[in-house]
């Protein structure tokens, strides 16, 4: 949104944040964010104010204004030539959706640069929420290195997504009435046992287990689960728990107190996670959703650390074979390993695939555009 309203060469509002999803979060942009050095640090490029003017505000107030969702995967001309007409007409147009709203490529330069510095150094966290990330990776510093686990098994990801696989009767029945109870769900009859089979399901906690113990992490290392609640939490955890003793939340490293002021504020925690993840040796989410995307493009211009790419489609296979004894434990470990050898957020150029935005990759994930490729000079 900022990259659009500087080519447009419009006014942009401090954004509003849904309330109405699942987590009914009640956070203000700038409870997350330092709304002052985001203003601040872009004010050479676009203007940025808090709230509407008086006069403005009167007029959305009255409903004179526009609101649409603007189309998904657009390129720039669309919001010159469809966007920028509204604005002169209405003088406030409010686009009420703002994700994956810009094309991943066949941008101007100035605008993908832009992007990244909005995400890398505009969008600061809170000072409270900066100090106490520093806080937990100082705890974990202290006792080695540690691997962050981005598990994506909470309730709402399995509802959404329609993967039920390990979940009994009941569990299946509670997630698809959440699905049909959120209307903006669109798609309800899903085959979950299709949908995993394709790759399209996030990894359980147990095939998370096999395939980290694959991978040949240390059963003894830091495990930091970077996670809401995790759906049937202690049944779902007991395997991963045994393969590596070591976990650790943000909820065991800190008082209770320390985060208090987070409580029912899951995006606030997230940020916590994030900070916590960014700084981790090795990175490993178990379902490719916006704030894994993210954090593998910040890790990639921190300098490319290790970020592990799961090939879900692929994992999902070779578990199954090794668990009905077609695959020997050294087999499925090795296929397992090769697969992986380049899939670690190592300096690369984003696939691009034609009229197919969703399937290629996402911008934010590797902005390629903005990173020191290892073979280029400074």
């Amino acid at each position: 949104m900022v990259a659009i309203a500087r080519f447009l060469n419009v006014t942009l509002i401090v954004p509003e944040l849904d309330k109405a999803s699942f987590w009914a979060d009640p956070s203000e942009f700038q409870d997350i964010f330092d709304i002052d050095h985001f203003i601040a640090s872009l004010r050479d490029e676009v203007r940025i104010l808090k709230e509407l003017p008086p006069r403005l505000k009167t007029r959305v107030g009255l409903g004179m204004f526009y609101s649409l969702p603007p189309v998904s995967w657009s390129n720039i001309s669309y919001y010159l030539h469809q966007i920028l007409p509204l604005v002169q007409k209405h003088k406030v147009v409010h686009l009420n959706k703002t994700d994956a709203r810009l094309a991943n490529n066949g941008l101007p330069l100035e605008i993908q640069k832009l992007r990244c510095r909005v995400n890398f150094n505009a969008l600061r966290f809170t000072s409270q929420i900066e100090e106490l990330g520093r806080r937990v990776v100082r705890i974990l510093r202290e006792k080695g290195p540690f691997l962050v686990l981005h598990l994506r098994y909470e309730m709402d990801m399995l509802a959404f997504s329609g993967c039920t696989h390990g979940c009994n009767d009941k569990e299946a029945e509670e997630l698809t009435r959440m699905r049909y109870a959120y209307p903006w769900w669109k798609e309800k009859i899903i085959d979950s046992k299709v949908k995993r089979r394709e790759g399209l399901c996030p990894l359980t906690p147990e095939e998370t287990a096999l395939i980290l113990s694959a991978l040949g992490i240390d059963r003894n290392v830091q495990i930091y689960i970077a996670a809401g609640q995790i759906y049937g939490e202690e049944r779902r955890m007991a395997t991963l728990a045994a393969a590596f003793p070591n976990l650790v939340r943000k909820e065991t490293l800190l008082e209770p107190s320390d985060l208090r002021f987070f409580q029912n504020h899951t995006s606030q925690m997230a940020a916590l996670d994030y900070l916590v993840s960014l700084e981790s040796d090795i990175f490993v989410p178990t379902y490719d959703g916006n704030m894994a995307k993210v954090v593998e493009g910040h890790r990639r211009f921190l300098g490319f650390k290790k970020t592990i790419q799961l090939d879900r489609r692929l994992l999902v296979n070779l578990v199954d074979e090794y668990k009905n004894g077609s695959l020997s434990w050294d087999e499925f470990s090795s296929t397992v390993k090769e697969a992986h050898a380049y899939r670690v957020g190592s300096p690369s150029r984003r696939v691009v695939i034609p009229d197919r935005p969703k399937e290629e990759d996402y911008f934010y994930s590797n902005p390629h555009e903005c990173l020191q490729l290892l073979d280029e000079p400074l």
